[in-house]
């Protein structure tokens, strides 16, 4: 390897025109509008989601709009056995991709005695094993064919920040970003480009169905605290714009806003102003939690639904 490949690595996929793609969690929020997004580039889809349901949706919604899903089948990442016989039968039906995107993901929050291991668990088996194995089913025939390609794995800002009550969604979505950190430099040599997607607060219905443990959704405060969110998340269709400006211009840390890009730049400039910031945020969550679970809710309600606090 000369200085200049150390230096420079040519963009792999320059323009989605042509290209086989692969998008996870295809049905809803950030992978529908990527998916979307992809098919008015010229790319041909190769499209999965949990919901077969909606991702039938989505394929007729493309293919009526003039974009090309070539292959689509429903199923669970989480399962290594199904995702190797997707594999498969897209390497038979299709060929080999040229653009991977790991979108797929659900969301828990809550304090580690609230959490349950239910939660740990499928945090880490969607989210990380997962991609896990989308990549070691998928990838390897992009190096043996020896054309280049991409890889985008979608991680979050709990992935970059240490937000409060995420410590089973960070667990995935570091797990996410020290792969993709990893691979970044392992496939560089084969001509594939990394993309680590860093979503902040994105529109999507995962929005209104995570769930968080141990707190009341139905209290008008945590409604309100959702509403806020509502008024800052940007839209699915700008996260994908920014996604497909990142594999076409073969970027490593992707933001979907300018949020999370200063939000990161200033924890690693500012380590103990951005530890004080974060104490602060959880004092405020804990005390959210505090007045609106289910059991303060009973403390506090007289039995004709009065307020029976003093």
């Amino acid at each position: 390897m000369g200085i200049k490949d150390l230096l420079v690595m040519k963009t792999p996929v320059p323009t989605l025109g042509g290209r086989t793609v692969l998008i996870t969690g295809a049905a809803s929020g950030i992978g529908r509008a990527t998916a979307e997004a992809a098919a008015r580039d010229g790319a041909q889809l190769v499209l999965t989601d949990l919901h077969a349901d909606a991702l039938d949706d989505v394929v007729k919604r493309i293919n009526t709009s003039g974009g090309e899903v070539v292959y689509h089948q429903a199923g669970d990442i989480s399962d290594h056995q199904w995702v190797s016989a997707f594999a498969r039968q897209v390497d038979a039906e299709v060929g080999v991709m040229d653009v991977v995107m790991n979108i797929a993901g659900v969301s828990a929050w809550g304090t580690v005695d609230n959490l349950e291991h239910r939660h740990w668990r499928t945090m880490v088996d969607v989210n990380l094993m997962g991609p896990i194995h989308v990549i070691e089913s998928f990838v390897p025939q992009m190096i043996r064919r020896g054309a280049g390609g991409h890889l985008v794995n979608v991680s979050s800002a709990a992935g970059l920040l240490a937000f409060p009550w995420h410590a089973a969604y960070s667990a995935s979505k570091f797990g996410v970003r020290g792969m993709s950190e990893v691979l970044r430099f392992d496939l560089r040599r084969h001509g594939i480009g990394v993309s680590l997607v860093c979503p902040g607060g994105v529109d999507t219905p995962l929005v209104d169905t995570v769930d968080i443990v141990g707190v009341d959704r139905t209290d008008p405060r945590v409604k309100a605290a959702v509403a806020n969110f509502h008024k800052v998340a940007v839209s699915p269709e700008k996260a994908a714009q920014a996604i497909l400006a990142g594999v076409q211009h073969n970027r490593f840390l992707v933001y979907t806003s300018f949020d999370v890009r200063f939000g990161y730049w200033w924890a690693r400039k500012f380590a103990l102003p951005y530890e004080i910031v974060m104490r602060v945020a959880n004092a405020r969550f804990d005390r959210l939690a505090r007045i609106s679970s289910p059991e303060s809710s009973s403390r506090t309600s007289a039995p004709d639904g009065s307020d029976a606090t003093p």
